[in-house]
């Protein structure tokens, strides 16, 4: 079969693997619908050292299940189902309290030896608890490109942008500051207001994307980075700071600025994967009462909220991805995601 190895930075290739099997009665095979490139798998396309071991890329899909282990109960053979950037065992204490990116088996596409998504197939490790069927006659679905897109946001940027949203606690009548107009970001903004943010101010410097935000629901505009981007925030809420922060870059420059625009007894979620050795929690932190909290998001535990407004139609996630390709041209994918001449790849083996 066809997957996406990267060898190192800026070197990403199609290359044919051996094919993807069962390998543990709890396994599934998915032949992938829709995979997509992220905008935390440009971190690796621009850091990754050459001498590091070649890496199966991808954590995004939705597709049709095609072969079960024996110990498989919850699927079969033909369903269509979304599968969220982590594998988990959907049984021990951390997936019973909701947070399956902290099972005991948790484990993360494209690293530790998994197959990544951007392929034509994949094995799913502990597929019950990893896999979120749809309805049958979701298959329908398939030739529906917007649906589409909207449901494959639901393995991640979508659910990753909604995480932040509830770790920054947004709750109707607040003002909500979105770090990163990335696809992410972009999440974060219809998460803001779907959850009934009343003011929503997205940090970003992108006229494609600002236009897209302000669709979702961005109410205020700062282009401004470092200290002139929190004085601007603070300016716009009379020198407060915003309520609720959403995180979606993962720098230590993006950190220090959610920090200098929370409002006194505030809280920040942070998606981004982080890149930076500490957060700066001294000092004005520490003393305004200003909560941190985040991590990798429990997408599957988000999808029974967020797939009936998509379904329905109430929000439009799938709106991010601004290019479609199929596996060759992944390579240019990569190159227009680093360059800003796309938000987000979709991938149509």
């Amino acid at each position: 079969m066809l997957a996406t190895i990267m060898h190192a930075a800026g070197d990403v290739r199609i290359e044919t693997v051996p094919d993807a099997t069962l390998v543990e009665p709890t396994d599934v095979l998915v032949r992938v619908v829709s995979a997509c490139i992220c905008g935390s798998d440009l971190w690796p396309y621009n850091l990754r050292p050459a001498d590091a071991p070649p890496q199966s890329m991808g954590h995004e899909a939705i597709g049709i299940v095609e072969a079960i282990g024996a110990d498989v109960q919850r699927l079969k053979p033909g369903d269509f189902v979304i599968m969220p950037f982590a594998h988990a065992d959907g049984s021990c204490a951390f997936c019973r309290e909701g947070l399956p990116t902290s099972c005991v088996h948790v484990g993360f596409f494209g690293n530790r030896g998994l197959n990544g998504a951007q392929a034509e197939a994949l094995r799913i490790p502990f597929a019950d608890g990893t896999l979120y069927p749809l309805d049958p006659t979701a298959r329908n679905l398939v030739g529906d490109a917007g649906l589409l897109a909207s449901l494959l946001t639901l393995s991640d940027v979508m659910g990753t942008g909604h995480h932040a949203a509830r770790v920054a606690r947004v709750t109707p009548g607040v003002t909500a500051a979105v770090i990163g107009d990335g696809a992410v970001g972009l999440c974060g903004v219809i998460a803001a207001k779907r959850l009934g943010a009343e003011r929503i101010i997205l940090l970003g410097r992108h006229d494609d994307r600002i236009a897209l935000a302000r669709e979702f629901g961005a109410t205020d505009i700062v282009r401004e980075r470092g200290e002139a981007g929190i004085a601007r925030v603070r300016e716009l809420t009379g020198g407060f700071g915003a309520h609720a922060i959403l995180e979606c870059v993962g720098t230590g420059d993006a950190m220090a600025t959610a920090i200098g625009i929370a409002r006194p007894g505030g809280a920040i979620g942070r998606v981004g994967v982080p890149h930076y050795e500490a957060i700066p929690l001294a000092g004005p932190a520490f003393y305004s009462n200003i909560t941190v909290g985040g991590g990798p998001a429990p997408v599957r535990t988000y999808i029974d909220e967020l797939l009936p407004d998509i379904l329905e139609g109430r929000i439009q996630p799938g709106r991010v991805f601004d290019q479609v390709t199929d596996l060759a041209g992944v390579p240019q994918g990569y190159r227009d995601m680093n360059e800003r001449r796309a938000i987000k790849v979709m991938v149509r083996p």
